[in-house]
C-alpha cells in the first residue's frame, strides 16, 4: 500500500493541530490536569512498592531480578502511557458511532482515523510516564546497563507505543460491528496487558507465550524489548519489534477502513 507524501504531510498537519488544540485546552483547566496526573502517579507508585516488597521476600521471578523487573514495569508504563498521550481519542470510537458524530469526521477533508485518534489526550499519562521513566532509571542503574544503550531503548519504546496504539485501534474498530458505546474489546485488551505483561512471559505456559508473541503480539511491546535491552536475547531479535510495529499499524489501518465501510450512521 503506497503512501502519498502529500497525503502523509496533510495527515501529520491535521494530527499536530488537533493535539495542539487539546493541549491548549488542558491549560484552561489546571485542576483537572493535576487530578488526573496524580491518579496516574499513585497507581505507578503502588506498582513500584509492590515490586520492592515482592523482592524483599524472593530473589528472582522466572530468572528476572529486582532491577530487571523494574525495567520491565517501567518500560510497560512508559510505552502504554505514550498511547494515552498521542492516541487516546481512539477510545471514543464507539461513542462517535452510536451518537452519529462519526458522520462529521467522515465529511471533513482529513483522514478519519487521524481525527479520532488525536481527539484528546489522556491527562493521566503525565503521572504514568513520569514514574515509568523513574522505575526504568532505577532498574537501569541497578542492572549496570551502559548509557550507550539509551538510544536503543528509545527506539524500542517507539516501536512498543506503535504496537499498543495499533492494537487499541483494532480493538476499538470492533465497535463498528458491535454497535455499542463502550469499547468492550479495547477494555479487555488493556486489562490483559496491564495484568499479564507486567511479569516475565516465561511464567506462563508455552501456549500462552505463543499467543502473546505471534497471535496478539503484546510481547513485542514490553517483554521482548526489555530482554533485548538487558542482553537476554541475541542481537538479531532487534529486527522483530519494528517488524511487529509495521505489521500491527498496517492491520489497524485496514481494520478501521473496513469499519468505516460498514458504518451506516446512527439510527440504522
Amino acid at each position: 500500500m503506497a503512501v502519498d507524501p502529500a497525503s502523509a504531510r496533510h495527515a501529520a498537519g491535521v494530527y499536530r493541530r488537533s493535539i495542539g488544540a487539546y493541549l491548549r485546552s488542558i491549560a484552561e483547566y489546571p485542576a483537572d490536569f493535576w487530578v488526573m496526573a496524580i491518579s496516574g502517579t499513585f497507581w505507578q507508585i503502588v506498582l513500584f512498592a509492590f515490586l520492592s516488597i515482592l523482592f524483599d521476600n524472593v530473589n528472582a521471578v522466572a530468572g528476572w531480578g529486582y532491577h530487571e523487573m523494574l525495567i520491565l514495569a517501567g518500560f510497560l508504563a512508559t510505552s502504554w502511557g505514550s498511547t494515552a498521550l498521542f492516541w487516546d481519542g481512539i477510545w471514543d470510537t464507539g461513542k462517535l458511532i452510536v451518537e452519529g458524530d462519526m458522520d462529521y469526521r467522515i465529511t471533513r477533508p482529513a483522514p478519519v482515523l487521524i481525527q479520532v485518534g488525536s481527539k484528546h489526550v489522556g491527562m493521566q499519562v503525565f503521572g504514568d510516564v513520569t514514574i515509568g521513566v523513574l522505575m526504568m532509571t532505577v532498574g537501569w542503574i541497578g542492572a549496570g546497563i551502559s548509557a550507550a544503550a539509551i538510544p536503543l531503548a528509545l527506539f524500542l519504546l517507539l516501536c512498543a507505543a506503535v504496537i499498543q496504539a495499533s492494537l487499541l485501534t483494532v480493538a476499538n474498530a470492533m465497535n463498528f460491528w458491535m454497535k455499542g458505546r463502550t469499547p468492550v474489546v479495547a477494555f479487555m485488551l488493556a486489562e490483559l496487558q496491564n495484568e499479564a505483561m507486567r511479569f516475565p512471559l516465561t511464567i506462563f505456559p508455552a501456549a500462552v507465550r505463543l499467543v502473546f508473541t505471534f497471535g496478539l503480539p503484546l510481547a513485542f511491546a514490553s517483554f521482548i524489548p526489555v530482554q533485548i535491552i538487558t542482553g537476554k536475547l541475541d542481537p538479531w531479535w532487534l529486527a522483530a519489534p519494528p517488524v511487529a510495529a509495521a505489521a500491527t499499524a498496517f492491520l489497524a489501518v485496514l481494520a478501521y477502513r473496513a469499519g468505516l465501510k460498514a458504518y451506516d450512521s446512527a439510527g440504522h
